[in-house]
């Protein structure tokens, strides 16, 4: 068992004054806190290297941290060391005898899996293991599709697997030392991503994207560090819908991981639409970009993945920003391609967005964290700074295509930064 120190824990009864010694006197930056629901918890965590502070503050009389600082009073809590398999090092512990607080894995913070070893095992020390939340997404690959309900809507979560991209490349001009916190890179500095489309049910059935489909090669298979253990396929069937149930497909962009799904290669050997009865709806200008490739974007156009919609007579081509099946509209966002857009879901007063490439993971909600493969960057930051406001002001629930744990949740406001709320 391989183990890392991830993070230390303190307990803390006085967070104003926690806060102006690590913040205010040391001047160290103290990320937007994270409720872990089950152990009445608040998280605050402050990045001094690797690895960082926990601040941990108790949110109910009944929470292990006020009961805590009520016997021993505040001060370090525990250890946390990050481990690869967490199910692993629970079974090597038992196997050599030592006391375990949680003899299974239970949910965490950064949507991590987490367990406490007794501190009798460990000489005197609380000492907590960490599955991070990309591994834990690649150990859990059966994971249930996610259902919600906005008004008279049904909207279905599925997904088509994992991959991996450059982890620089996906965070632009951040730092490494910021973003492999929130974003674990393996040997080769890629981070693990989800494809996530989303399917939306009403009069009609829809899909948003559909992932990267399986015409592709093994040397693509290796560049992107493909995980097909589950794909489209499987959460379709795990959702009870067929590809013929599908009615209109929406692209938010064409870009491989995104269109991919759109096609497939029949027993001949011929690519033709994957939803047979459905209307492909794409956005003008995105379709002349990805037929007409430059050298900055042709490594994320594939033809094959849309050209054959064409020839087959099923694809609509819309100009502006529009209503494409009631409660469903699509805007314009530009920014990772000139023509990218995201898509807005409306029904019974209620609201969500499908911000695809805009905000790929829950980890660039930061303003500034805007990915090095957008090709107008400063058109995502502010798209996305207008976008996140209205989120924050109007409780609109939202769909992350690639975070790797979490499909949707709610953007919050909390002193002047944003956090989320898992849905």
């Amino acid at each position: 068992m391989k183990a890392i120190l991830d993070h230390i824990g303190i307990a803390v009864k006085d967070l104003p004054a926690a806060v102006a010694f690590y913040r205010d006197a040391l001047g160290l930056e103290i990320e937007a806190p994270e409720d872990v629901a089950s152990q009445h918890v608040r998280a605050h965590f402050v990045p001094v290297g690797e690895p960082r502070l926990e601040l941990l503050e108790a949110t109910a009389p009944e929470s292990p941290i006020a009961k805590y600082i009520e016997k021993r009073g505040p001060g370090l809590h525990h250890i946390t060391l990050r481990v690869e398999n967490i199910e692993a090092a629970l079974a090597q512990l038992k196997a050599r005898g030592a006391k375990l607080i949680d003899e299974a894995a239970r949910p965490g913070a950064e949507g991590s899996l987490i367990a406490f070893v007794h501190p009798s095992a460990s000489a005197g020390v609380l000492v907590e293991l960490k599955q991070s939340a990309n591994q834990s997404a690649i150990r859990n690959p059966q994971s249930a599709i996610q259902r919600f309900t906005l008004g008279d809507l049904e909207l279905i979560s599925v997904d088509d697997g994992f991959f991996r991209l450059d982890g620089g490349s996906m965070f632009g001009t951040v730092p490494k030392v910021f973003w492999e916190k929130k974003a674990p890179p393996d040997h080769r500095n890629r981070i693990l991503m989800a494809m996530r489309p989303l399917i939306v049910r009403g009069m009609r059935t829809m899909i948003i994207d559909a992932g990267v489909g399986d015409k592709d090669d093994a040397k693509f298979h290796d560049i992107y560090g493909m995980d097909r253990s589950r794909t489209l396929d499987d959460a379709l069937a795990e959702a009870k819908i067929s590809p013929e149930d599908i009615d209109i497909v929406l692209a938010t962009h064409l870009h491989f991981d995104h269109a991919g799904g759109f096609t497939v290669r029949d027993a001949s050997g011929r690519i033709r639409p994957r939803f047979p009865r459905a209307q492909y709806v794409v956005r003008r200008g995105e379709w002349e970009d990805a037929t007409h490739p430059h050298a900055r974007n042709r490594a994320s156009y594939i033809a094959d993945n849309y050209v054959p919609l064409a020839d087959a007579g099923v694809l609509l081509m819309v100009d502006e920003d529009q209503t494409i099946m009631p409660g469903v509209r699509v805007q314009r966002t530009g920014g990772h391609t000139m023509h990218h857009q995201m898509v807005w879901i409306e029904s019974g007063g209620a609201r969500a967005a499908y911000v695809a490439d805009m905000i790929p993971t829950t980890a660039h909600i930061p303003d500034a964290w805007v990915m090095g493969y957008d090709l107008y960057p400063v058109d995502t930051l502010f798209a996305k700074q207008k976008f996140l406001q209205q989120a924050v002001d109007e409780n609109i629930l939202v769909f992350f295509e690639h975070d790797p744990t979490i499909a949707a949740g709610y953007v919050r406001e909390i002193n002047g930064k944003r956090t989320l709320q898992p849905a």
